[in-house]
């Protein structure tokens, strides 16, 4: 089976802007892994080949002639590489990758992400149409967040693909807009589930003595509940505490409203980036801060060094206004990290089982559930395995087992069957 992902962002750091990066490196090298030929087209850094075998992942960089006007990221000039990326990429698809394929009668799944690959899908709808081959490819068209949902034309998207969510929460708020969406949910790649060593994770408590560690990574976005989590750690601070929150933002300038706010607070704020990508850098950040109660990381945390921060923090704020899966949590629990999360999309979390759930942006509230969970080491404990447990049921091998294979291989129909056995070698046992 040939397997196509359509996606703005991609592997790449100039790809590299949220959740959906983190998505479709995961669910690409998965599906790698799992023995079928995977392509990824999306908009790639304009310093690169256009064309790329990584591994086995066959990576296509598009809209280079128009990214190297834009050199800030992937959405840097984003209407115009939509355009492009409608008008070009499905063409070039067609004729040069999925012919011979489905002239042959082999399997082909499309899978498009997110409302800039609308046109393109719409796009490779119709070519498949004109030539007589639409019952050979099963297309879906997956939704992650909501932006850009008044620009769809949903009747015509339905008619043209297979619409997917990731969660029951945007299954629900899709109801509104007249979809009734699939739900194929996120996943976590093989190294999300890489524990820290236990000498780096001694160390950084070392740093912190007498302190409570609360870390938060997301854009600098008010959905997030950047205000909140200021106000939970001022909170804690006159009621006692030693609080110390280690912030990662993004590029936005709401992070700036943020961190005056903080200051207006009382709040001791101090900004570092890390002298180097791993776990060394995240522990010299860490030195010298017994004064500080807001320190600001500028650059980016990377995936392992994540898993020490999220580790070795006394709690994780992954809670959001609006969320639509949430991966950050997962990734905490993941690690046997403590996630504080909200009560939209993560639907893996089960309240004071695997996760913190808050209900509210009231920052008593998460105080007094930490301090519950913290006043009984053997719940605490319970939980951090539970939430462990729970996350490797989000492996994506195991998602693309149990959920996308099965639905796959109904909406393809006889197409599909010879590949069930094959797939069932190269995949591992669903627990």
């Amino acid at each position: 089976m040939q397997c196509h992902l359509l996606s703005f962002e991609g592997p790449d750091a100039y790809a590299e802007a949220g959740g959906l990066a983190s998505r479709i490196k995961g669910l690409s090298s998965a599906l790698v892994h799992a023995g079928f030929e995977t392509h990824l087209w999306f908009v790639g850094d304009p310093q690169l080949p256009g064309y790329e075998n990584r591994a086995g992942l066959h990576l296509h960089r598009w809209c280079q002639w128009i990214s190297q006007y834009h050199p800030v990221g992937v959405y840097d000039g984003e209407e115009g590489k939509r355009i492009d990326y409608a008008s070009s990429l499905p063409p070039h698809l067609f004729t040069r990758v999925l012919g011979g394929a489905l002239i042959k009668g082999e399997p082909v799944l499309v899978m498009a992400e997110e409302w800039h690959t609308v046109d393109a899908i719409l796009h490779l709808d119709w070519l498949l149409r004109q030539r007589g081959l639409r019952d050979q490819a099963t297309l879906l068209w997956n939704a992650n967040n909501t932006f850009g949902f008044e620009r769809i034309d949903w009747e015509r998207l339905s008619e043209a693909a297979v619409i997917t969510t990731v969660s029951r929460y945007m299954k629900g708020l899709m109801h509104h807009w007249g979809v009734d969406a699939t739900v194929i949910s996120n996943g976590l790649p093989d190294d999300a589930y890489l524990l820290p060593e236990e000498e780096a994770l001694r160390r950084l408590r070392e740093k912190l003595p007498g302190r409570t560690l609360v870390a938060k990574v997301a854009r600098w976005d008010s959905a997030k509940r950047w205000g909140a989590a200021i106000q939970a750690v001022a909170a804690m601070k006159s009621e006692g505490w030693r609080p110390l929150l280690i912030a990662r933002g993004g590029r936005e300038p709401y992070g700036n409203e943020i961190l005056r706010t903080a200051a207006n607070l009382g709040l001791r704020v101090r900004e570092r980036a890390l002298f180097s990508a791993d776990e060394r850098g995240m522990l010299g950040a860490l030195d010298d801060v017994n004064e500080v109660d807001v320190l600001n990381l500028l650059t980016p945390v990377e995936p392992r060094v994540r898993g020490l921060l999220f580790a070795g923090a006394d709690a994780v704020l992954a809670n959001s206004s609006h969320e639509p899966f949430g991966l950050v949590g997962l990734e905490t629990m993941a690690v046997r990290g403590v996630a504080c999360i909200g009560n939209t999309g993560e639907d893996y979390a089960i309240a004071g089982y695997n996760a913190i759930v808050m209900e509210s942006d009231d920052p008593r509230e998460f105080i007094r559930l930490y301090a519950a969970l913290k006043a009984s080491p053997v719940r605490e404990r319970a939980l951090k395995n539970a939430a462990r447990r729970t996350a490797q049921q989000y492996a994506w091998m195991k998602i693309i087992r149990r959920v996308l294979l099965p639905k796959f291989s109904v909406l393809a129909g006889d197409q599909f069957t010879p590949l069930k056995n094959a797939a069932s070698r190269r995949l591992a046992p669903a627990v």
